[in-house]
């Protein structure tokens, strides 16, 4: 049973991270094919995250009420509609309002994924299962910009054929996932009082400020314009693109996968300013990057703290709140980690629009040291 319900999460986790991961070796076609700025590009990765804001508490809500697989059903569906019909558009307003409805399907799945893994399992193996489910997500966030690359060979649109896997990923949700669903029935008045008081601590607000900052530097300097720089300095193609943002993958999916061993060692608070560190030194790195294989430490650090920050938060986060509101609870930080998505390509792009993409991964450096003075003074654990 275990083996069936971690598949189902595993896919729905690979589903999450398909809808910007995939397309962003294809970027710097779209700017051209299109006529638009690196800038104007970054708007398919902000409408996409943008609906999950609003309706990731709204489908949270939904899933403590009616139950996780009701809402994770239609969303996968709808993800991969919207996403093939992205393939078949050619006009840019029409490919923006695609991807919007495509980011709706995808809102509820970054949150109801963790909060399955909370409903079955605790302790010791929920953090190596949530280390795992972060090292599968690396591992797609490897794979997909080296398919999306690939498939960018063919044409800027080939990689929004990627969502249909989103389909089977339905189909096997319907019929093997079984998790307990919430049986305690309340008002919405007293959820929703009950949500806010587990939410409402200063450790809560920490880790959530962290959680924007760290999809700011992920979506913001690292997938928005890490291929930018690339296509600048280096010339790089597509498939070559492509390839080297999977092996910062490569290296958070190695990392993640550990994280089980690493609480035994380190408590979370240390785990976590280990990463803000590496950010930091990662992003300096990227900005003054002037030759092929001086990429290699900025991103293996780059790999590293992702590797440690991206299941450590939520795992830390989910020990906040029972069964009952769990998904509620969760679904706040899928809000909170769109927010950190949107934010990112339109903040790290005030950055470069002061100096280009040196500026880019110097503003990167600037949220890692916000993160770090963000633990020292509100994260108590």
């Amino acid at each position: 049973m275990d083996r069936k319900n971690i598949t189902v999460i595993f896919l729905i986790t690979l589903t999450s991270v398909m809808g910007v991961a995939s397309i962003t070796p294809a970027l710097p076609q779209i700017v051209e094919r299109f006529n638009i700025t690196p800038t104007q590009v970054a708007l398919l990765i902000t409408v996409f995250t943008f609906p999950g804001i609003f309706l990731a508490p709204f489908a949270g809500l939904l899933a403590d009420k009616w139950g996780r697989k009701k809402i994770l059903l239609p969303s996968l569906l709808l993800f991969g509609a919207s996403g093939i019909a992205c393939f078949f558009t050619r006009d840019w307003e029409v490919l923006l309002v695609l991807r919007f409805f495509q980011g709706v399907g995808a809102a509820p799945l970054s949150s109801l994924n963790l909060t399955l893994i909370g409903d079955l399992f605790s302790g010791e193996r929920r953090a190596a299962v949530m280390g795992y489910n972060a090292s599968v997500l690396s591992i797609g966030t490897a794979l997909y910009p080296g398919i999306g690359g690939v498939l960018a060979m063919a044409g800027w649109q080939y990689p929004f054929l990627l969502p249909l896997l989103a389909i089977p990923t339905a189909i096997m949700l319907l019929l093997f996932l079984k998790n307990p669903e919430p049986t305690k029935k309340v008002s919405f008045t007293d959820y929703i009082k009950e949500v806010w008081s587990y939410i409402n601590k200063k450790t809560v607000w920490g880790l959530f400020l962290v959680n924007i900052l760290m999809f700011v530097i992920l979506y913001g300097s690292y997938l928005t314009y890490f291929p930018q720089l690339l296509k600048e300095r280096f010339q790089a193609e597509a498939w070559q693109i492509g390839l080297t943002m999977s092996a910062f993958s490569i290296v958070t999916a190695t990392v993640s996968s550990q994280l089980g061993r690493m609480h035994r060692h380190m408590k979370p608070l240390q785990i976590f300013k280990l990463g803000f560190v590496l950010y930091g030194v990662s992003m300096l790195g990227l900005a003054f990057v002037s030759q092929a294989w001086q990429l290699v430490l900025p991103i293996i650090c780059f790999g590293i703290a992702h590797g440690i920050m991206v299941p450590s938060v939520p795992n830390v986060l989910v020990t906040f709140a029972p069964n009952n509101v769990r998904a509620g609870f969760m679904s706040i930080n899928g809000m909170i980690l769109r927010t950190g998505q949107t934010l990112g390509p339109v903040t790290i792009g005030f950055f470069y629009m002061l100096g280009g993409t040196s500026f880019a991964f110097i503003g990167g450096a600037i949220v890692a040291v916000c993160m770090f003075v963000i633990s020292l003074f509100m994260i108590k654990l």
